[in-house]
């Protein structure tokens, strides 16, 4: 067997990648100047980085991707990317007992930050105890990989925008890329400038309420680091008890910008050119839409009838009627595109809630959002298909095709579908037993449902889980093994699987 893959070219732009992540740093270090928190951290760690970067950038002068290259290239750059990305986290523990001083737990942490999982090891660590500049560098790393690291980089390199809608597409979540501008840089920089516009958006309107008196701790700060976690659907919050800290009036802001962060940002660019109607009559969308409609009505019916306990929650209580339709609308919103954020615990809830919990995690955002899971036009194919099918093996000579929105969906993509969605319920499955194992050989104690929420939450880049894995938890008490394996997890489920597994197929020839 030989290497087929120029491996050089690809690692070489991997280096561009990380020497533009050492500009990024130099935010978290504003903050830590303001706040004179951990600067020696972030000064080392942007001058670490920017010689990695430099370095690795020498690998190939000029480099020349071709498809095995791209894979490689889009992979790799993630994977680097959360490795950096630990480096303020040992620096900011060295010499103290902080968790994050241990490898794998920045590790973790990082990976988790850069594929807007939203799973911790801090457990319930609040601003006081960490610094304002590490809290804000694990925000900003979600925001950078909410839109997607490549499509940063397509949106202001030139040298990758030639090789740029097949990088798209092996990053882009979901199986289909929607090309918005006639050059792919510029579809690149549309997506990102409907990104961008939602975070300030909703930065100012979280701000606002602080200002109005309606929002007393929404100050700055935490407007800005919620505002990089919420579009990304990342869900970490500097808040020990998340979103739940804040009064109603700010988790009904956040509410429909979750929503929003499911959605196909590509739609929103179509509206803002005058195509208003797109968003209607878009099939994933309604189906997106209606998903959620439907776990409200259902989740805030239990609630109202009391499937949580009773708990003091921004000013009212469990079973008032407005209440359950907060939490009903916030925790959906929040689980179903893969955000993570929590106004309730509801690991603590009753059997009934978290079935319908654990039920939308499973769905995910849309194709083309920010949002993890399966996918909504993946469930929609799926459906189709099996609904053909069944109507086949009736009339064996019938030839019905699958249309999604009155298109034909090329047997090619249904078969890609297929693959995928087998290969997310293989991985899941085996990853639980495999926690559920790790955690008798150690010691712990663990639930199924632990084990089996643990594997979901990191392969569908979701965070909270159930148990001691709730919102307001931590996946501190795993072994390394098991912490390594959903590193691996949420790097895989961020990329959707099949780009890693083609790249090891194609870059190995007998």
């Amino acid at each position: 067997m030989r290497w087929r893959v120029d491996w050089r070219a690809s690692f070489s732009l991997v280096g561009t990648v990380v020497k533009y992540l050492a500009l990024t740093m130099l935010v978290p270090l504003s903050v830590a100047v303001l706040y004179r928190e951990d600067v020696w951290a972030f000064v080392v760690s942007i001058a670490i980085t920017a010689v990695i970067g430099l370095a690795l950038e020498r690998l190939d002068p000029d480099p020349d991707l071709g498809p095995e290259e791209a894979l490689l290239l889009v992979s790799m750059a993630w994977f680097a990317a959360a490795l950096i990305g630990t480096i303020p986290y040992l620096l900011a523990g060295y010499g103290t007992d902080s968790t994050l001083a241990h490898p794998v737990n920045a590790l973790f942490e990082s990976t988790s930050g850069f594929t807007t999982t939203g799973a911790t090891v801090m457990g319930e660590i609040s601003v006081e105890q960490h610094s304002h500049a590490l809290l804000m560098w694990r925000q900003l790393t979600q925001w950078l990989g909410g839109m997607g690291i490549i499509v940063l980089m397509i949106a202001i390199l030139p040298e990758l925008a030639v090789n740029g809608a097949q990088l798209m597409q092996s990053e882009a979540p979901g199986p289909t890329l929607q090309k918005l501008t006639p050059k792919i840089a510029n579809t690149a920089r549309a997506l990102w400038m409907v990104y961008f516009g939602f975070t300030v958006l909703l930065i100012c309107l979280l701000y606002g309420l602080h200002l109005v008196g309606m929002a007393p701790n929404m100050n700055l700060y935490n407007a800005i680091a919620h505002g990089f976690s919420t579009l990304p659907t990342g869900g970490f919050s500097p808040q020990a008890d998340s979103i739940a800290a804040f009064s109603a009036a700010v988790q009904w802001i956040i509410i429909p910008f979750m929503v929003i962060a499911g959605v196909n940002f590509a739609l929103f660019w179509r509206v803002l050119r005058g195509e208003v109607r797109a968003l209607l009559e878009d099939v994933e969308f309604r189906a997106y839409a209606g998903a959620i409609a439907v776990f409200v009505a259902v989740l805030a019916v239990l609630l109202y009838q009391g499937a949580a306990p009773v708990l003091e929650i921004g000013g009212s209580t469990e079973g008032a009627s407005e209440n359950a339709l907060r939490q009903a609308a916030f925790q959906i919103g929040s689980l179903l595109n893969s955000t993570g954020f929590a106004t309730s615990d509801f690991a603590e809830w009753d059997t009934h809630g978290q079935m319908v919990v654990l039920f939308a995690m499973f769905v995910g955002g849309s194709a083309g959002s920010t949002g993890g899971g399966v996918k909504v036009i993946r469930w929609i194919v799926i459906l189709k298909t099996l609904r053909r099918e069944l109507f086949v093996s009736v009339h064996p000579s019938a030839v019905r095709p699958v249309r999604v929105a009155d298109r034909v969906v090329d047997e090619d993509v249904i078969r890609g579908i297929f693959a995928f969605t087998f290969l997310y319920l293989l991985l899941f499955a085996l990853a639980s037993v495999f926690i559920a194992l790790d955690a008798a050989r150690v010691g712990v104690e663990l639930s199924a449902l632990e084990a089996v929420s643990a594997s979901l939450a990191t392969i569908g880049n979701i965070g909270p889980g159930f148990g001691r894995l709730g919102p307001f938890g931590s996946y501190l008490f795993f072994s390394d093994a098991s912490k390594l394996l959903m590193i691996f997890l949420m790097w895989v489920g961020r990329l959707e699987i099949v780009p890693v597994l083609a790249l090891v197929v194609s870059s190995i020839e007998e």
